[in-house]
């Protein structure tokens, strides 16, 4: 057993070794990659009771610099004077081309209707853009309904009871696929969140979904539990933005690939879909 562990440990050592010994073996090369062709970026979600909004901009190469650290820099990737129009039920709702944002959400659109989008569940909402260069794209989503959250207990850690965690309780219907997403934030909705993750329900057995959290909250936080009701083409978008996101400066990972429910001759990126949430906002307390 001694022997098993020493060779090990040479094997391992000699790996370093190795790798160390090919440290001076660098050479700069210069590579010709062919020209990067900009796609159409579309950022189109419904949420019933709220105004049917849109966020198109255009992709940039990987080595293109950008660093957001201007204003310029964002208007420069914003796709302006396209025709988006949202039909649902026979009727056409056209979205027009202005820069602006959700004070609530602090989110950035570029396209607006002052129509508010209806809870119907039942009926598609088909999305159709036009560029002012003739790019065409479509898609088709639903609304899905609120899966209310029951409850969130507090509940404080035995080794250190200065610090506590949050369970949420919900409700899965037994005789759908579904799929969640669930954010937690401290303090506001406008702060980046603290934990974040979507899942499908094929891990429930008896229809009752506990999400728990880290044990990092101290008496006097405010934690804010969300949890999304969305869809199979939602899920994918968000796992493959992710998946890219792991995959990207990784030498040994498979470049990531960004799954999309857009359709049209312009191969373009992004999401169109309807979601709904529900909330609950706890103060930590003993």
């Amino acid at each position: 057993m001694v022997m098993k562990y020493i060779t090990r440990f040479f094997c391992f050592s000699g790996f370093i070794l190795a790798l160390a010994a090919c440290g001076n073996l660098e050479k700069e090369i210069t590579l010709d990659l062919p020209p990067y062709e900009s796609k159409l970026v579309v950022e189109c979600y419904l949420e019933a009771g709220q105004p049917y909004t849109a966020l198109l901009t255009k992709s940039a190469a990987y080595f293109d610099p950008f660093t957001f650290e201007s204003a310029e820099e964002f208007l420069q990737i914003l796709e302006n004077d396209a025709e988006v129009v949202i039909r649902h039920k026979g009727e056409e709702i056209k979205l027009q081309n202005d820069l602006n944002i959700n004070p609530t959400t602090a989110k950035i659109f570029n396209y607006y209707s002052t129509e508010l989008v209806p809870a119907d569940y039942e009926n598609d909402f088909e999305l159709e853009i036009t560029t002012k260069d003739g790019r065409h794209v479509t898609a088709t989503t639903r609304l899905l309904p609120k899966v209310p959250i029951d409850s969130v207990v507090v509940e404080f850690d035995a080794k250190n009871d200065t610090l506590a965690r949050t369970l949420v309780y919900f409700q899965d219907d037994p005789n759908t696929t579904d799929y969640y997403r669930r954010m937690i934030h401290v303090g506001s909705v406008l702060n980046d969140p603290e934990f974040y993750f979507q899942t499908g329900d094929d891990f429930v057995d008896d229809g009752t979904v506990v999400f728990g959290s880290a044990f990092d909250y101290a008496v006097g936080d405010t934690v804010i539990n969300t949890i999304f009701h969305i869809d199979h083409d939602y899920y994918l978008f968000l796992e493959s933005i992710e998946g890219a996101v792991d995959a990207n400066g990784n030498p040994f990972a498979q470049p990531g690939v960004i799954l999309s429910n857009l359709e049209g001759d312009e191969n373009a990126l992004g999401i169109f879909t309807g979601f709904s949430f529900d909330r609950v906002v706890t103060i930590i307390q003993k």
